[in-house]
């Protein structure tokens, strides 16, 4: 077998379960993680199913996206946050400890084990082999009530590499082209398990870098093996006693879907362009394109080898007295380490910011652009207006082409600059970062749930009616992230467990009349083409739509977590049987759909009538027996408590 296979058949909740792409299989979840954007809801639904203690191996709560505490939204959150890990037994991450993918590779990550988390970049754990893969905040509720955990079996991909990167070339190129060949859409259903005689050439957080953006890719998960490597920065850590070898199977060749060559040494420094992940060109296409600001950090590239070497580029030069440079170090570890070794110092001394160990910008947490401005980020995502400014130009890049540019003023390719610093990283790690474990509390029904007012109940959500009508309230594009259905930011973050005040900023970027329309015509169907929902883990994108009363997505296709998390909160997903019948419907129009429930029941194609254009079509989904009764039951939620009944 090769390794994902491995772990996925050593994890199945029923072990006669045969592993073919494209069937559900449910595995059974070791670890979670959760961060404070998302953890409050996903507390919640855990608490509503009056569960006593969680039934992980273990499970963490980061505090690391709403650290800028505007007012008391975010400070009572993290309160409740901490209160529910002391009543629940989960490990607590207080604000400032760091970037939670950062902090689990350095405390909790564990080869061979499977991780759930309520971010969408949770695959970044695949670097220490482990099957880490992101969900909505319902299914880390499930898994940590130990139901297992639902998903279609991807296909394998394996990618193989060989050799080893040129100096200014760094593991960011190698993600960037393998979106730049295979576009965001590339990876849906899929995971990337990496092999070749280039992967000894990459360290723990290089391969981290790739694991994270395969998120960008659709994937639903990256896997690296574990080898030397791994054992290495597993020793740095102290962790060795964590570390097995973990490699596919040898003698019989492991199998896979496709293969995918990348020849290390062939790559070069590139760059995404506005406004998306796969808008990628070679950096000297583009070179001399002036900037007003750059930001090197969040979870993508922030270890302490990305920062050492701007620190090292850094120390003998100035950031252009035209550029505003702000750094995020990924954890306080880190932080830590450059204080001691004097290359802060530098980093200071050039004139660049330093932030928070949380990540910041990343988010349109803080630092956003200027009117107009040129961005260049060492981040994952560069969506329309993520960064807080709508009509910024955001790049993603390397540190390296990041830290050149900075100096320069404009975009550079930095093989130009002058020799490529070679850093060596310690044997051993500093372990400053502090956790809140969980106390030994005799009786845990006791532990106090310390609720602000801003954290309000969860929405009672009742099963779709069998016949739906209403309008079509938005008729949107291709590649619609959850940062355009529900933006993040400082001014609407804040309200993550708030579900009535955080839905009146539905679609508001978008569409800010998007709330006002549907309250006022009661509309029921969102149109959208295709890749609907791609981006970021967070449910709250799903919920306020079904809060709102949208029962119905028809979209030409949808992006994995996202389209989970529709079926979590009871929406019925639905796809085109005919693309082009996407053309002859508009914002406006009034459908009808008639015995749902029936013709699930019987796996026939569903038929909406447009009453105002006097036509019928068949949609199309996807349903497993299982999604068909969670959608029956009004929502996941629903659909345990009955089974508990």
């Amino acid at each position: 077998m090769n390794t994902t296979e491995k772990i996925i058949k050593s994890h199945l909740a029923d072990k006669s379960q045969r592993l073919v792409a494209g069937q559900e299989i449910a595995i059974n979840i070791d670890q979670t993680l959760t961060q404070d954007a998302t953890g409050t809801l996903a507390y919640l639904e855990f608490e509503a199913l009056n569960i006593d203690r969680i039934r992980t191996k273990l499970s963490v709560s980061y505090v690391d996206h709403n650290t800028l505490q505007t007012g008391f939204e975010s400070p009572d959150d993290h309160r409740y946050l901490k209160s529910i890990a002391e009543k629940y037994g989960i490990i607590f991450s207080p604000a400032g400890n760091g970037i939670c993918h950062q902090l689990h590779l350095e405390n909790f990550g564990v080869p061979g084990q499977t991780l759930l988390g309520s971010d969408s970049h949770t695959q970044t754990a695949g670097a220490l082999c482990m099957l880490a893969i992101g969900a909505g905040g319902l299914d880390i509720a499930s898994a940590l009530a130990g139901k297992p955990f639902y998903f279609i079996m991807p296909e394998v991909v394996n990618i193989v590499i060989s050799e080893k990167l040129n100096p200014w070339v760094s593991a960011k190129d190698v993600i960037l082209e393998l979106l730049r060949k295979y576009s965001v859409k590339g990876g849906v259903n899929k995971i990337f398990e990496w092999t070749g005689n280039g992967i000894k050439n990459l360290d723990v957080p290089e391969r981290a870098t790739i694991s994270n953006m395969g998120t960008e890719l659709g994937l639903t998960s990256s896997i690296f093996p574990s080898d030397e490597r791994t054992k290495k920065f597993l020793q740095s850590q102290n962790r060795v006693k964590s570390w097995k070898k973990i490699v596919p199977g040898e003698g019989e060749k492991a199998k896979y879907s496709d293969i995918i060559e990348i020849n290390l040494s062939k790559l070069e420094p590139l760059i995404a362009c506005p406004h998306s992940p796969d808008n990628v060109v070679k950096v000297r296409e583009i070179e001399g394109t002036k900037i007003d600001q750059v930001c090197i950090g969040s979870c993508t590239n922030s270890s302490y080898r990305d920062l050492m070497f701007v620190a090292t580029i850094l120390k003998d030069n100035k950031v252009h007295p035209d550029v505003e440079l702000v750094i995020s170090p990924g954890s306080k570890q880190v932080l830590s380490m450059i204080a001691e070794n004097g290359m802060l110092k530098c980093l200071l001394d050039s004139g660049a910011r330093i932030l928070e160990s949380a990540c910041g910008p990343c988010i349109g947490m803080g630092q956003a652009p200027p009117s107009g401005g040129v961005s260049l980020r060492t981040f994952n995502r560069n969506f329309s207006g993520r960064s807080g400014t709508k009509d910024a130009s955001v790049y993603l890049c390397s540190p390296e082409v990041a830290v050149v540019s900075a100096i320069n003023g404009k975009i550079t390719d930095p093989r130009k600059f002058s020799k490529a610093p070679i850093i060596k990283v310690p044997e051993k790690f500093s372990n400053v970062t502090k956790f809140i474990y969980p106390s030994n509390i005799k009786d845990r029904r006791k532990a106090e749930i310390v609720r602000g007012p801003n954290i309000k109940p969860l929405p009672e959500l009742k099963p779709l009616p069998d016949e739906i009508s209403g309008q079509i309230t938005i008729k949107l594009g291709d590649n619609i992230s959850t940062d355009d259905i529900l933006p993040a930011g400082a001014k609407i973050l804040p309200l993550r467990s708030n579900v009535p005040a955080i839905a009146e900023y539905t679609f508001y970027r978008i569409d800010p009349e998007f709330v006002k329309r549907i309250k006022t015509t009661g509309g029921v169907f969102v149109l959208s083409g295709e890749n609907y929902g791609q981006g970021s883990s967070r449910e709250h994108a799903a919920i306020v739509l079904r809060y709102l009363g949208i029962g119905v997505i028809i979209a030409k296709s949808f992006a994995r977590i996202h389209r989970a998390n529709l079926i979590n909160f009871g929406i019925l997903p639905l796809t085109f049987k005919n693309s082009d019948d996407y053309k002859v419907f508009d914002i406006g129009d009034v459908l009808r759909i008639e015995n749902i429930y029936e013709t699930l029941k019987q796996s026939s194609a569903l038929k909406v009538s447009n009453e105002d254009k006097n036509l019928a079509i068949k949609l199309q989904y996807s349903l497993t027996q299982r999604e068909k009764e969670i959608i029956s039951a009004g929502g996941l939620l629903n659909y345990i408590k009955e089974s508990k009944r």
